[in-house]
């Protein structure tokens, strides 16, 4: 397990390199002057006092090898720049709001795990039954409806009409607990509600193989209680697929939050890189595109790790 997880480890820290790489050339290759484009507004030419200023305080001035070496360094000593915007350290915003984008995540994950789970595992035992065809339907109209019009939606009920919560906005967890919680509700549940008939119909499918596998059918002739078996068999040998899938989703999940997080007011990473491209800010975008594309590999070597778990066999592939 361990040489397993060394492996996977040297991977990831390459794949970091690598990212971080493609993030410096792309922006190096990209036709035009980084620094013009920066400061043109309206067509209007720039000052060439003004872009040459630019360039030197972005190090662009410099030979390519120069900048690259600079850049590995200030990313290895967690150093993303400045914004030009206001001047503000990029990397400290982004450990103001990342959190807050992986809470919504990590909550709509569990919302999504508890709605799919069981309710696939159940569609799989009862196999062409009422229960499967009612949760199979239910499945499709999660998948159909888009995130914004669930989340319109939630909000028009438990807003509008019950009165049961605010419409959106944030308050820190440390500052009211019961209120953080109650604003984190909705943005998270109108996510959990697509995420969790992708897992509703994965963990399906993937019960289904594995009820007619010869392990299942050796535990059944062993008198082994149901319960157990679905447990202790059924369920552990269907958590792989389950997991690659929960996993991409929530890798999608990290950039893709921007239209929950604009319509619940919820003050994360998505809104941050929205208004970092609206206004050009070099360093700002390059830091959430790093930023998330670190954490993509860490969430693939999570779920590589946690395969071996699932299954002691990956060890040894």
């Amino acid at each position: 397990m361990l040489a397993y997880a060394a492996r996977r480890v040297a991977i990831a820290l390459a794949l970091i390199w690598v990212v971080a790489t493609i993030v410096f050339l792309v922006i190096h290759l990209i036709p035009g002057d980084p620094a013009e484009l920066l400061l043109s507004q309206g067509g209007v030419a720039p000052d060439p006092a003004a872009v040459a200023e630019l360039r030197a305080r972005l190090g662009l001035d410099r030979p390519l090898l120069s900048q690259y070496a600079a850049y590995l360094g200030a990313l290895a000593q967690g150093d993303l720049g400045s914004s030009l915007q206001d001047d503000h350290a990029v990397a400290t915003e982004l450990i103001r709001r990342l959190p807050r984008t992986l809470e919504l995540i990590a909550a709509a994950g569990l919302l999504a795990l508890i709605l799919g789970l069981p309710t696939g595992t159940v569609a799989a035992l009862r196999a062409g039954g009422g229960a499967d065809r009612v949760l199979s339907s239910l499945a499709g109209l999660g998948l159909s409806i888009p995130v914004f019009v669930v989340g319109t939606v939630a909000i028009l009920v438990f807003a509008q009409y019950l009165r049961w919560t605010p419409a959106g906005g944030y308050v820190a967890l440390a500052r009211d607990p019961v209120q953080h919680l109650i604003l984190l509700a909705m943005p998270a549940g109108t996510i959990a509600l697509g995420l969790g008939a992708v897992i509703f119909r994965m963990t399906r499918s993937a019960v289904l193989e594995v009820l007619g596998r010869d392990y299942v059918r050796a535990a059944e002739a062993k008198g082994l209680a149901p319960t157990r078996i679905v447990l202790h068999h059924v369920v552990r040998g269907a958590l792989v697929p389950v997991v690659t899938v929960l996993a991409l989703h929530l890798g999608t999940l990290l950039g893709g939050t921007v239209l929950v997080e604009f319509l619940f007011n919820w003050p994360g990473l998505s809104g941050y890189l929205v208004r970092a491209v609206e206004a050009r800010d070099y360093p700002e975008v390059v830091g959430i595109v790093l930023v998330i594309s670190v954490l993509l590999v860490i969430l693939n070597l999570a779920v590589d790790l946690l395969y071996a778990v699932l299954d002691p066999r990956v060890r040894h592939a």
